[in-house]
């Protein structure tokens, strides 16, 4: 039996008080919605399909050039409605999923059982909590069997009691399903088409309904406000750092990092505290980060340091390089082996060769730098001219001294020596020093001008 997953991601999510989608306010560095389209990617499923409606141009545009069947909500009309509107685009003799696009920690395991479970005819999603405001209760019978779900703006005191609450994932065949909501009315305070009442049609039909329990409250945890989102992400963070412990990575406080993307660490890699990895980063063996770092999108190999306050993009670091502290790599920055690159030296699409060194307050942009180089401090490769960028090549067992200013496009040759404070705007001769600085000059008769007043 085929299975289609319907995502329902319409709402406006009006709690949040943003002008952003809901299912796009990120978890992890990522869309809510994003992290539910991969627990259902999960099950090989036929079809994804989601339904948007609240900023759909944004949702859609998010989610560019991914296989999704999507599927608009012109009126939010409620759960049932936005169900109806995916219908159509269904194989009627499989079974459909149903999710939603807010609650994104929902698990791979609890999906399985819930789509097994929906096999037979009809199977829901539920979970005990000690405080359950705000949900749907499942009403059982004195034999416990699934009656219907009551809204909570809907329920008695007596109702409000109950403890357990439908998180709003089903699983059924799509033709039962389909005949269910056609007979769904919106008889309610909320004026909605109630995709729950699907499960009291399911009842009166003499179908059992199937429950299928979430052991952990926090999976099925939706998002309806900022705190709501801030709580999540904590719980996200948990289970990273939880994870990162597991393979051995050692971690100075579990609780002040944040993974918000993909963090891949070889063995016996260190973590400092407040430290943030966005995109993906790779760390190789015996790597240390430093306190109060951002690494995004890095790749930084075996045994290298990276020193606090450092800011790290679109880079690649190769083994045994010393990084800080308060250093930039700026996309494109590539580093051979054993490279120093110290406290406030910025490198951007440049390329380092191996044992080379720039450790005080440098610039290099758009340069190719040979191996054993020395860039003195204060020195900046002047790559732009207001129009257009240019390169710095700086051949191997180059002396730049401090404060010098190389002016692109330049090529300093092999084992040249820059005195400090030159700037160099012609190509240099291989093995010589090169000086290009003003005539140094004494007035013995100056004097210091009077103040006056």
């Amino acid at each position: 039996m085929s299975l289609h997953v319907v995502i329902l991601a319409a709402g406006q999510g009006k709690r949040m008080h943003s002008t952003l989608p809901k299912v796009l306010h990120p978890l992890a560095g990522r869309p809510l919605l994003a992290h539910v389209v991969d627990a259902a990617r999960r099950l090989a499923p036929r079809r994804i399909h989601v339904v948007y409606g609240h900023g759909g141009t944004q949702v859609v545009a998010a989610f560019d050039g991914e296989d999704i069947d999507w599927v608009e909500q012109t009126e939010q009309l409620g759960t049932g409605h936005a169900l109806m509107q995916a219908l159509p685009g269904l194989d009627h003799k499989g079974k459909v999923l149903v999710l939603n696009g807010d609650v994104p920690l929902v698990g791979e395991k609890t999906l399985a059982a819930l789509a097994e479970a929906g096999r037979g005819g009809l199977a829901i999603l539920s979970c005990d909590l000690i405080d359950p405001t705000g949900y749907g209760r499942v009403l059982r019978d004195s034999q416990d069997r699934v009656l219907r779900i009551v809204e909570h703006k809907d329920a008695t005191p007596d109702e409000l009691a109950i403890r357990e609450w439908y998180t709003g994932a089903l699983c059924g065949s799509v033709a039962r399903i389909a005949a269910w909501l056609a007979r769904v009315t919106n008889q309610n305070t909320q004026r909605e088409y109630y995709l729950t009442d699907v499960i009291g049609q399911a009842a009166s039909d003499g179908l059992e309904v199937i429950c299928v329990k979430a052991g952990d409250a926090w999976e099925v945890a939706g998002v309806n406000s900022k705190r709501e989102l801030a709580d999540l992400e904590r719980e996200m963070q948990r289970r990273v750092a939880q994870r990162l412990l597991e393979e051995g990575v050692t971690l100075a406080d579990p609780a002040r990092l944040d993974v918000r993307g993909e963090l891949v660490c070889a063995r016996d890699v260190s973590i400092d505290v407040n430290c943030v990895f966005e995109g993906r980063v790779t760390l190789g063996e015996r790597v240390r980060i430093g306190p109060n770092c951002v690494l995004r999108n890095v790749s930084v190999a075996a045994d290298c340091e990276v020193h606090a306050f450092s800011l790290l993009e679109d880079a690649l670091v190769g083994e045994r390089c010393r990084i800080g502290p308060y250093a930039r790599l700026r996309p494109g920055a590539r580093l051979a082996e054993e490279v120093h690159i110290g406290n406030f030296v910025e490198i951007k699409a440049s390329r380092i060769g191996a044992g080379s060194k720039a450790n005080h307050l440098s610039y290099v942009g758009d340069a190719e730098i040979g191996s054993k180089v020395n860039i003195g401090a204060g020195t900046i490769t002047c790559n732009y001219d207001g129009s257009a960028k240019h390169r710095t090549v700086i051949e191997d067992e180059c002396f730049v001294g401090s404060d010098a200013t190389l002016v692109a496009p330049v090529r300093i040759a092999r084992g040249s020596y820059i005195g400090a404070g030159s700037t160099i705007s012609k190509d240099t001769p291989a093995g010589q020093l090169t000086v290009a600085r003003a005539r140094q000059i004494s007035v013995p008769s100056w004097k210091p001008p009077k103040k006056t007043g």
